[in-house]
């Protein structure tokens, strides 16, 4: 009989936790970079004591609000290419549905985390306990429902024992590369102080690694059988690139075949920007010189995305009516969209496969001096649009490009609103993960606390968090956790009174100005908000600037700085880069009062034409 020992739930979650490990460059660490929590009814008395015991292996990091603490983790795991990742605990009720949100965008993203929500007595004997949600139709059912859709695995553990073949599943699913997203185990608050004798062999130490699953030899004969017969092929490289760490690879694959390669916003920094063949963005918010490729383009090789409405333009970007994508991915789901001939497969040894079998074959020089010359063009496009400026109020895309001269190799992080847009097309990425962008769900209030998540698992990086006003009104606390937890960010904080991203968007589509812009809301008196003293009140350095080059030297002189830094200015809602972008599909009102609608309805019906079926 084998020896046990006897513990908690909780304890049993938090000495299993501790003994997960990876090996990153030749050395084991640990496999969960540590666990946010935020203790309260529900998992103060279980979890927070079993973390207490475990608290030299297994640190455990005080957030200040349960959305900011899981976006932290999401961040982390994106930021260390989901080869590590971390858990959460929340009370129940509404500390655990405030984590909703970060596991709906990692649920999105593909990433890894592991959320440790309490849940309600198991027993039912003091129900309705306090924050429970009461189904008087189904007495199984708990606020923590909420998250089955956003989880790829769900379990309530409502005994003790259930534990042992939970975490092993979740441990399956959180390092699986196709499977992998957010685990959810509910703990019911009673069930985490019961004690149970669990195997020893529970808590032994185990090591887990990337699986890279070959590809199939029929899909690899047909994908490289395509390929050859491509004239103007290109590639659309996507976050399974980063994530199977690939970028090597890929770089080695496009000069090899003289293939254009064009990057989502997971898959941006793939490749170096000073790679020849990297054409910059693509879709809705592309560079002119990756969209007038992908729109010839026969044969689209879809690296390790998942082809989202904003890379293809809505599918009315690819114009060439023969065209196929080959689909190199991890997951079957993404692999085999809208047609495409599917090649699963790890993306790394997909393309060295690939390009195995494509030995000898490169594309025509025509196609590849094409894409050299639109290249050159769109980099004289940047330098314009991001050249320092003297107006009254500057563009994002000016002060990117302020942030570019003046820290040039940093590790940029930013999320929802036209920031995302502008860094797409603009931003320089010097190196793998040096483009932090949360896309995929888009989430406002994601940038400061993703840029925490970033400082954690990348300490020695530069990390700058670029951030609109809107959003940092949704989610700015996280700063103080920054302070405390030693996690220097630099904040630039762009301030155009209002959700500038969607005014335009409202305006493009034939509305009003109407409730985006903080002048154009229902208001008795417009708020004055000082930004700066905001930051400054939770502990960070912090100032005000008034032109772009104030914003390059206060880039230059809190460089040095060893806490959080957030740098104020106030810029113009309404400029965007011109150059490069598409059409998107956004539905306009078929009939409205305002003539400005019906007239954006009318080139709405029109741009559907060019819209793909099937």
């Amino acid at each position: 009989m084998s020896a046990t020992i006897r513990l908690t739930m909780a304890q049993a979650v938090a000495r299993f936790l501790a003994a997960q490990k990876t090996v990153i460059d030749g050395e084991t660490v640990p496999i969960f970079g540590g666990m946010f929590a935020i203790f309260g009814h529900g998992n103060v008395a279980g979890m927070g004591e079993a973390l207490y015991a475990v608290r030299e292996k297994l640190p455990t990091y005080r957030a200040q609000s349960e959305q900011g603490m899981a976006n932290a983790a999401v961040a982390f795991a994106k930021a260390s290419f989901r080869r590590r990742f971390m858990a959460c605990t929340s009370s129940i009720g509404p500390g655990a549905l405030n984590m909703i949100t970060s596991a709906a965008l990692a649920h999105v993203n593909r990433l890894p985390v592991l959320l440790l929500p309490g849940d309600v007595f198991a027993n039912r004997l003091p129900d309705p306990v306090l924050q429970q949600v009461e189904d008087w139709g189904d007495g199984t059912v708990s606020a923590n429902d909420a998250f089955r859709p956003v989880s790829r695995y769900f379990d309530r553990i409502t005994r003790p024992e259930q534990i042992i073949p939970a975490l092993r599943r979740a441990m399956q699913v959180l390092t699986d590369p196709a499977e992998c997203g957010p685990v959810t185990l509910s703990l019911c608050q009673d069930v985490q102080a019961e004690a149970y004798d669990y195997p020893d062999s529970f808590f032994s130490e185990k090591i887990w690694v990337p699986r890279r699953p070959m590809p199939d030899p029929d899909e690899l004969a047909h994908a490289a059988a395509a390929l050859k017969l491509a004239k103007k092929p290109v590639i659309i490289a996507g976050g399974g690139v980063l994530y199977s760490e690939a970028a090597e690879t890929l770089a080695a694959f496009a000069t090899e075949h003289n293939i254009p390669v064009m990057e989502t916003q997971a898959g941006k920094s793939a490749l170096p920007h000073s790679h020849p063949m990297n054409m910059g963005s693509v879709g809705v918010t592309g560079s002119s010189a990756s969209n007038a490729l992908a729109e010839e383009a026969d044969v689209v090789l879809a690296v390790g995305t998942r082809l989202q409405d904003f890379t293809t333009g809505s599918w009315a970007l690819f114009k060439n009516q023969g065209f196929k994508i080959i689909g190199l991915n991890v997951q079957p789901f993404d692999a085999g969209k809208h047609g495409s001939l599917p090649l699963v497969a790890d993306v790394r040894v997909g393309l060295e496969a690939l390009s195995a079998a494509l030995t000898g074959w490169s594309v025509d020089a025509a196609w590849a001096e094409k894409a050299h010359d639109g290249r050159a063009d769109w980099l004289k496009a940047v330098a314009a649009a991001t050249a320092a400026a003297n107006a009254p109020l500057p563009s994002d895309a000016h002060v990117i490009g302020a942030v570019q001269r003046v820290r040039p190799t940093a590790t940029v992080v930013c999320a929802a609103g036209g920031l995302p847009g502008e860094l797409h097309k603009l931003w320089q990425a010097s190196e793998p993960g040096s483009y932090h962008m949360e896309y995929g769900f888009s989430t406002m209030g994601y940038e400061i606390a993703g840029g925490l998540g970033v400082k954690l698992a990348r300490p020695q990086a530069d990390v700058v968090v670029m951030v609109g006003d809107g959003s940092y009104m949704m989610l700015n606390s996280e700063i103080a956790s920054s302070i405390m937890l030693g996690a220097k960010l630099t904040i630039v904080l762009l301030d155009n009174a209002g959700y500038g991203c969607i005014n335009r968007l409202q305006m493009a589509t034939g509305g009003a100005n109407f409730n985006n812009l903080l002048k154009d809301t229902h208001h008795v008196t417009l708020p004055g908000i000082d930004f700066a003293a905001h930051a400054a009140a939770m502990g960070a350095a912090s100032r005000k600037v008034a032109s772009i080059a104030e914003l390059q030297t206060a880039l230059a002189e809190t460089a040095d700085i060893d806490r959080t830094t957030v740098i104020v200015i106030d810029t113009d809602p309404l400029p965007t880069t011109e150059a490069g972008g598409h059409w998107w599909d956004v539905a306009v009102p078929e009939v409205s009062e305002r003539p400005q609608v019906n007239a954006a309805r009318q080139n709405y019906v029109a741009a559907l034409q060019a819209q793909r079926i099937g």
